[in-house]
């Protein structure tokens, strides 16, 4: 489980499809502290493992579905991650219930600076916008940040300085893609009323 609370971007050194999976590779640095192999470490908000670790060079192994259902399949050398370490049980709840189970990727349609502060707004998939209100949790790139806006085929959010200097924010462009997750609590409550009204 994660918070969506970024702790810092890393770089992608390469990204290539393998005999029997796809192998990513991320330098790092304030995340290796205390991760190990076999860890979870949510990149771009999409949980991975680490299966091999050479100094300060992450490795992950990932799914033809994982490359196939987020953004991550459009990494390229020198890109920046948002990375984010699974959450301590004695950790500090910062954001939101951050599952790293990246639900659609969404278009930024509009990214712009407005006054102090950045507005971004995304086109959503149909099939999820049931699970967007007005000052509710989203997960965009493993960043827990809140719905200032529902449109009917998007949201939107404000973004604080902070937010572009600690992510891969900085770095982003209308027409780029990213990944969304959805508010998992909204997503527990509708399957409940739905087995209830069965």
């Amino acid at each position: 489980m994660f918070t969506g609370i970024v702790e810092e971007t890393g770089e992608i050194i390469s990204f290539a499809e393998g005999a029997e999976s796809w192998r990513l590779v991320i330098r790092a640095e304030r995340v290796l502290s205390d991760l190990g192999i076999g860890d979870s470490l949510a990149c771009n908000g999409c949980c991975l493992t680490v299966v091999e670790i050479q100094g300060n060079q992450l490795s992950f192994d990932l799914l033809d579905e994982t490359v196939r259902l987020t953004s991550l399949a459009g990494l390229q050398p020198g890109d920046l991650i948002n990375l984010e370490r699974s959450l301590a049980a004695n950790g500090r709840f910062g954001g939101h219930v951050v599952s790293g189970h990246v639900d659609a990727t969404g278009e930024i349609l509009v990214f712009e600076e407005r006054g102090k502060n950045h507005y971004l707004k995304i086109r959503t998939p149909a099939e999820f916008r049931q699970y967007l209100i007005y000052k509710g949790s989203i997960a965009i790139d493993g960043m827990s940040l809140t719905v200032a806006e529902v449109h009917d085929d998007s949201l939107a959010v404000w973004l604080i300085p902070h937010t572009l200097e600690i992510t891969n924010l900085r770095n982003r462009r209308a027409g780029e893609i990213v990944n969304l997750e959805f508010d998992l609590l909204a997503k527990y409550v509708e399957r409940m009323l739905a087995a209830k009204e069965q």
